[in-house]
């Protein structure tokens, strides 16, 4: 939502907020999730704050799986991406987890909506997660959405469950309909997840499973 105190057109404010994914997951091993990506901004073309939220609830053990929250200031490079710079904190499996964040977003030839990170842990680990994502229009109501995201380690984090190399990847299909333009758009679909080397190791070790299959229904809001 646009806000202007001065009539300049470069003193243009906006603000909003969204959730990318709201939604319950239920596993091929009888797993059920709450999930949800959102994203809050506010500033002008030229430099935006941005908070971002990330967070995955067991719901029978009614624990957090992963819990994710970013604050980054982001600001134009070119037409087409901007950079960002921020902090993260991270509450994993474990002990609690604190980043330095420095990233590239925007959007791609063929129109693919990409996003890169790198981070920088308070234990002085480096990791780094791209996220793509693009959209097919069936009509003007009906989008199929498309969806991978892979995060890769630099060094060991074993108090959290991350070894070196390709930690894991989680693609997903989504087929929603707008209903109130962008603002309101529910969906279902299904979400591919998997760990990686040293990572399904050490989830392996501690009982836990390297691979998940998970139906999925949810829904987009705008705001």
């Amino acid at each position: 939502m646009p806000v202007d105190n001065s009539g300049r057109k470069d003193a243009l404010i906006y603000w909003g907020a969204q959730f990318e994914e709201l939604e319950y997951r239920y596993s091929d091993a009888d797993e059920e999730l709450g999930v949800w990506s959102g994203d809050a901004f506010y500033g002008n073309d030229t430099l935006k704050l941005r908070w971002l939220s990330k967070g995955e609830y067991a719901i029978e053990d009614r624990a957090w799986e992963k819990l994710e929250n970013q604050l980054l200031v982001q600001t134009p490079v070119s037409d087409f991406f901007d950079t960002k710079a921020g902090v993260r904190f991270d509450t994993p499996e474990g002990p609690d987890r604190t980043y330095a964040v420095l990233g590239l977003t925007g959007l791609a030839p063929q129109w693919f909506e990409v996003d890169a990170s790198l981070y920088l842990s308070d234990e002085g680990d480096t990791s780094a997660e791209f996220d793509a994502e693009y959209e097919l229009l069936i009509t003007n109501h009906l989008i199929l959405s498309a969806v991978l995201d892979a995060t890769v380690a630099f060094s060991e984090d074993r108090e959290i469950g991350v070894g070196k190399g390709l930690v894991s990847t989680e693609t997903g299909l989504r087929l929603r309909y707008d209903v109130m333009g962008r603002a309101f758009s529910p969906y279902v679909g299904v979400v591919h997840e998997r760990k990686y080397g040293d990572t399904a190791d050490f989830a392996r070790a501690e009982g836990g499973g390297t691979e998940d299959w998970f139906a999925v229904i949810g829904a987009r809001i705008g705001f």
